[in-house]
């Protein structure tokens, strides 16, 4: 997929466990660890807002594009 998703950097910035994260997000550490490694296929934008807000970052700092990689349809 062309959309690469940055949470292990951010994570590692902020000094805050993917455990942490999920506390802070209310959200599944699974799914969670499903979205850090590139296998979701969509997320919420209440999700990804609350993600934002717990790491005080910009959905751009979250996921870029990178076109060198393979699109999927």
């Amino acid at each position: 997929m062309a959309i690469t998703v940055r949470l292990d950097e951010l994570l590692h910035a902020r000094h805050m466990t993917l455990t942490e994260l999920a506390a802070r997000v209310d959200i599944t550490l699974a799914n969670l660890s499903i979205l850090k490694t590139g296998k979701a296929r969509a997320i919420r934008f209440s999700t990804l807002e609350a993600i934002c807000a717990a790491l005080e970052c910009q959905p751009g700092d979250l996921l870029a594009f990178d076109p060198s990689l393979p699109q999927e349809d």
